[in-house]
Parts: structure tokens; C-alpha cells; sequence
């Protein structure tokens, strides 16, 4: 059952999945091509505001791709009205865990792109004194950046339209506290503590740099 599942998801997210994995390949490869000619000189500096301008694309690319393989995985039942998942002789948990897992395998092709985009970037590459490579911890990032958005959207998408509505009342109800405690006397920011470590979204947010220092 898993594998006709598995064949299932990746006929419907395919095409916006090879997308995902060609751009997580070439995105490290491009990342090194404006500072090539400063790279292996002195000017480190120039490298690391290079860096710097293409660390916003890998969290939002995790992002991207976690939500689509979750989209992709519940669409179809939604469309049909779930009539396929309950005429399985399977309790819902457990179709729902094979869907989980069926997805959580497709996005191990982006995550793969990643990494091979990395190690080539960085072995093609004279990277300055002072600096360093970390391509498998930038992969590594991604991964767990991935993951976390797949599961979340996948939570979501496997609700009703109900569900969805309570989730988008609590993003609104999170963005109006956000701003009345972020203009109060306490200066507190639900944002913030939500997105800075520990926060839960901490993954997404801080140094995504393929060279460092």
C-alpha cells in the first residue's frame, strides 16, 4: 500500500517537486558565482555580503517545497470528498501516516539537490583565508527547514475547511497580539518568540551562509 501511496503523491506533485529540486541544485552553484573573482583573494568581506544576499532563498525554498508536497498529498482526497481514504480497509491514522511518510521520501529529492549543489559549490571554489565551507551543515539546515514546514502545511491540509479557517483565525489572532504587546508598555513581541530560538520556527530564521566564517 505504501508504494502505490508513494506513486500517487509523486504523479500529483511532480512537476512542482522536480522544480524544488532543480532550483535547491543550482541555488549554492549560483551562490558562488558573483564573488567567484574575489574568492581565494583577501577580500572576504565581499564574499560574506554575497553569501549574506542569497541566505533569504533557502529558508523560503524549504518553505516552498514542504508546502507543496503537503498541498499535493491532501488535494485530491479533499476534491473527491476523502471517499478513496475511507473505502481503504486501513484505520485513518494509519493512511494518514502513510501519507506522511510517502512525502516526508519525495522531499528527501530536494534535500539530495541541496547537498550535491553544496559539496560542487564548494569544491569548485577557492574559498578565502579566514573563511569556511559548510555545505552539509547548510544541507543539513534545509532538511530540518523542510521538514518542519512539510509537517506543519501537512497538519493543516489533512483538516477540513474548518480547520483551515481555525488556523487562519489564529494566525490573525497571533498578528494582532504581535502588534498591540509589540506597542505596550512590555515591548513584547509573540513574533519574536515564535521565530528566535527556542521558538518552534527558529530553523528558518538566523545564518543560512554556505561560506562563513
Amino acid at each position: 500500500m505504501f508504494q502505490a501511496i508513494l506513486m500517487t503523491q509523486w504523479k500529483w506533485a511532480r512537476l512542482p517537486l522536480l522544480a524544488a529540486t532543480v532550483m535547491a541544485f543550482a541555488l549554492p552553484v549560483l551562490s558562488v558565482q558573483p564573488s567567484r573573482a574575489y574568492l581565494g583573494a583577501t577580500n572576504a568581506g565581499y564574499v560574506m555580503a554575497s553569501m549574506q544576499g542569497w541566505a533569504l532563498w533557502y529558508p523560503l525554498l524549504a518553505a516552498a517545497a514542504g508546502l507543496l508536497l503537503a498541498m499535493s498529498a491532501w488535494s485530491q482526497d479533499h476534491r473527491l470528498g476523502h471517499v478513496y481514504a475511507l473505502s481503504l480497509p486501513v484505520p485513518r491514522w494509519h493512511f494518514s501516516l502513510l501519507r506522511l511518510a510517502a512525502g516526508l521520501v519525495l522531499l528527501s529529492a530536494p534535500v539530495i539537490a541541496i547537498t550535491a549543489g553544496s559539496l560542487m559549490a564548494i569544491a569548485t571554489t577557492d574559498v578565502p583565508m579566514g573563511l569556511t565551507g559548510y555545505p552539509l551543515a547548510l544541507a543539513m539546515r534545509f532538511t530540518l527547514a523542510a521538514v518542519t514546514a512539510f509537517t506543519i502545511f501537512f497538519a493543516i491540509s489533512a483538516g477540513s475547511a474548518r480547520t483551515a479557517g481555525y488556523v487562519l483565525a489564529g494566525i490573525a489572532i497571533l498578528v494582532l497580539g504581535e502588534y498591540g504587546l509589540s506597542t505596550g508598555p512590555s515591548g513584547v513581541s509573540l513574533i519574536e518568540f515564535i521565530m528566535d530560538w527556542p521558538g518552534p520556527m527558529a530553523i528558518f530564521t538566523g545564518r543560512w551562509m554556505l561560506i562563513d566564517v
